[in-house]
């Protein structure tokens, strides 16, 4: 069997096409599968993304970045190799990577998840001889309840907030689970307001065609702004900081995955957790490695080993693949690096 995709130094490459997929160096011609940071990095001489996620990441790179789109399903082919990018169900316009040479298919999933919601395209599994496939929470434990159940909970939540004179801060990941949180809450409990890193995506969003309720810019917010009631919605590198001291009396949340982890609330200083993941939970990824019938699977970033074992003992020659890929951790850091351009 073939290695159309390699690890190098730069980063995941396919020699006979010439390109990388998500590099986390500097390279002549980069493929992005999304937008969120341990994917798209700066410096690249040419970009390739969907039609969809062309806004978000043009946003996250240089202003004289040189992207290329296509929609998804079309091929481009790229010295004999033929590529084409396919829905990941992640957040706005993230993708998979199908490579097709001679006869010979690997599919690289980036990021997905397989519940699908309002914000993106949901996932679209692809038939392949080979899948490299993300396990940001791949262990058994994680099993994501209905999103419809965890957007009623967090109503409950801010109504309560809100008859109690209290403001709402709800922290979740700028690009992506911010949009989706927004996308699934009841505005009419009261008025909602964002950090300036969340603001600056949704804008991003609406651009792109997502619809989401009407939303304020926290930073230009009056002096005399009563915040009673409100929805806040800020990235996780809010949390503890100066910013938050302007809101009075509150009460705080975090939308992750990680709140299914016993002690991870705790430890994140929060009032509540919601569980709510842009990435596959355990039977999300094992449906969808089953549903490519490939014969060869490699595990990247997140809990490999369990997933790897799992796979191997079920008949599939799997292998775990080292990669600078880290999942859903990825998002605090780059928030907080925004943080400071975007509001105070």
């Amino acid at each position: 069997m073939a290695n159309l995709v390699t690890v190098t130094d730069r980063g995941l490459y396919c020699e006979q096409g010439d390109f990388y997929i998500d590099p986390w160096k500097a390279v002549p011609r980069a493929v992005i599968t999304h937008a969120h940071g341990d994917h798209a990095r700066r410096g690249s001489a040419r970009y390739l993304t969907t039609v969809q996620g062309r806004q978000v990441l043009k946003t996250r790179m240089d202003l004289d970045a040189a992207i290329d789109t296509i929609s998804y399903g079309e091929s481009v082919v790229m010295n004999g190799v033929n590529l084409s990018l396919h829905p990941a169900g992640h957040i706005l316009g993230s993708a998979q990577v199908r490579i097709e040479f001679q006869g010979e298919v690997w599919v690289v999933s980036g990021d997905y998840k397989i519940d699908p919601d309002g914000t993106c395209e949901p996932f679209v599994p692809l038939a392949c001889q080979t899948f490299i496939t993300e396990c940001t929470f791949g262990l058994p434990i994680y099993r994501w309840p209905a999103e419809s159940g965890v957007l009623d909970e967090i109503n409950r939540w801010w109504r309560t907030n809100r008859d109690e004179e209290r403001a709402s801060v709800i922290f979740a990941y700028s690009l992506g689970k911010a949009q989706r949180v927004l996308a699934g809450v009841d505005a009419s409990i009261g008025p909602i307001f964002c950090h300036g890193a969340v603001e600056r995506v949704n804008a991003d969003y609406r651009n792109s065609g997502v619809t989401l309720p009407e939303t304020h810019y926290v930073g230009a917010a009056l002096a005399k702004q009563d915040w009673k009631g409100t929805l806040i919605v800020a990235p996780p590198s809010a949390n503890g900081t100066p910013w938050m001291r302007k809101f009075g009396e509150l009460s705080t949340a975090f939308a992750s995955g990680w709140m299914q982890v016993r002690g991870v609330r705790r430890r994140r200083a929060v009032d509540r957790g919601f569980v709510i993941s842009d990435h596959a939970d355990w039977p999300g990824l094992v449906s969808a490695i089953r549903a490519t019938q490939a014969k060869r699977v490699l595990a990247t970033h997140g809990r490999t080993g369990p997933m790897v074992r799992w796979l191997q003992e079920s008949g599939i020659d799997a292998a775990p693949l080292h990669t600078e890929f880290i999942g859903e951790r990825d998002d605090i850091e780059i928030d907080a690096v925004e943080e400071g351009e975007a509001d105070a």
